[in-house]
């Protein structure tokens, strides 16, 4: 939660010390999140966009693939040229091993499905080729009782290069 706090603050201090070009068409780069993706961000019409990733993550004891894509719905914020506020879902399957010195000497992994909300704000910088979103994706992940459940802590700041 400190996180997803720190994140938001850092957007709106990017929105006040900038002015805004307030649509792009589509945007690569980073979602720095749970867990750290590549993101490709496309809008399909000027209020629809669908953003794609494909993460990993990796401890001593487990690591995780994820790949998912959302459907984002996009209004503006009018009274902040470039900044809009956005709302949707999605779904993503997530593929993880523990390694045996960690989980009772054997090695276990899986393959999971689940259902994602996103909540967000999306900023586009006006003299830069730049977009910064942060949400908060609530996430219910179906499967193996050592990684599935619902998780209210996912969401991520993302820094995309925007194409067009």
């Amino acid at each position: 939660m400190k996180k997803l706090i720190f994140a938001l603050a850092v957007v709106v201090c990017c929105v006040f010390t900038a002015q805004s070009q307030s649509t792009y068409k589509s945007a690569i780069g980073l979602r720095l999140g749970y867990p750290a993706a590549i993101s490709y961000k496309h809008f399909l019409n000027e209020k629809g966009a669908v953003e794609a990733f494909v993460g990993f993550r990796g401890y001593t004891w487990v690591r995780l693939i994820n790949a998912g894509a959302m459907y984002q719905h996009h209004s503006p914020i009018t009274s902040v040229e470039g900044l809009q506020w956005y709302v949707g879902g999605g779904a993503g399957v997530w593929l993880w091993t523990y390694n045996k010195d960690y989980n009772f000497g054997a090695d276990y992994g899986n393959f999971n499905i689940g259902v994602m909300g996103c909540l967000g704000l999306d900023y586009k910088f006006a003299d830069l080729p730049l977009n910064l979103s942060v949400d908060w994706v609530p996430t219910f992940i179906v499967g193996d009782a050592y990684y599935g459940g619902f998780g209210a802590g996912y969401g991520a700041l993302s820094a995309r290069y925007t194409l067009n």
